[in-house]
């Protein structure tokens, strides 16, 4: 009875594994072609694409660093002292040097920049556009993120792709691709991280790496999402 239990159980967890496996699988398939969809609409091969999206993979985990953040924050200790016999716990402040190197991302920062730079430079009638969506959306983001002590800058996941894509479509309603794309990945790359760097040191992480953690965090990202939502809008 106990063996055909864990035979029974053995199958599921397989079963189980299989499933998961098939739908990341799935995911992955689905990402990649919603992805190559995107590029293509602001003017890139499939080939290209394929390039970008390596390159992005394996820069996600490469950071250059560029500077040096320095701020002083309060440090409590507690020490003893002993009165007739008795242990006092008294605090004490002082305050500490605390450093935060401050990186660029290349599969979140430099990529997607180099990107922007080149649709620009292929569609230069949507320049003043995407500089006009870029500005609206950082200020947009800068105001919705959030410094959070030992996490970094957070912002609502949909908010950069929705504004890039709704204000991409306003500017330049016959082409917004390029519009949204720019908007989306250097609008969220201001609004989040450039703009933030003013007392990022008292966050308490070592590193503060502009452009997130590189692949999906929210510049990439935001500029693929932000391009397939803008002809919807």
């Amino acid at each position: 009875m106990s063996d055909g239990f864990v035979i029974h159980r053995y199958h599921g967890n397989v079963l189980t594994s299989l499933f998961a496996l098939l739908l990341v699988f799935i995911v992955v398939v689905l990402f990649l072609w919603l992805g190559e969809v995107a590029f293509e609409r602001i003017g890139f091969s499939s080939f290209q694409f394929v390039v970008i999206m390596i390159g992005t993979l394996a820069g996600s985990a490469i950071n250059v660093p560029v500077g040096e953040v320095k701020s002083v924050e309060p440090l409590v200790e507690i020490r003893e002292a002993r009165v007739f016999g008795m242990r006092f716990r008294i605090p004490q402040v002082g305050y500490r040097q605390v450093s935060t190197v401050v990186a660029v991302n290349v599969g979140g920062a430099m990529i997607p920049v180099l990107v922007s730079v080149y649709i620009l430079w292929s569609h230069p009638a949507a320049l003043p556009y995407a500089l006009l969506g870029a500005t609206v959306t950082a200020i947009l983001v800068h105001v919705m993120a959030k410094k959070v002590r030992g996490v970094g800058i957070v912002t609502p996941a949909l908010l950069p792709p929705l504004a890039a894509a709704l204000i991409s479509y306003i500017l330049d309603p016959g082409s917004p691709a390029v519009v949204a794309y720019v908007s989306g990945s250097i609008g969220a790359l201001v609004g989040a991280d450039l703009t933030n760097l003013r007392g990022i040191a008292k966050l308490g992480a070592p590193m503060a790496s502009i452009g997130g953690a590189g692949t999906f965090d929210g510049v990439f990202l935001t500029g693929l999402v932000a391009v397939l939502l803008a002809p919807l809008i």
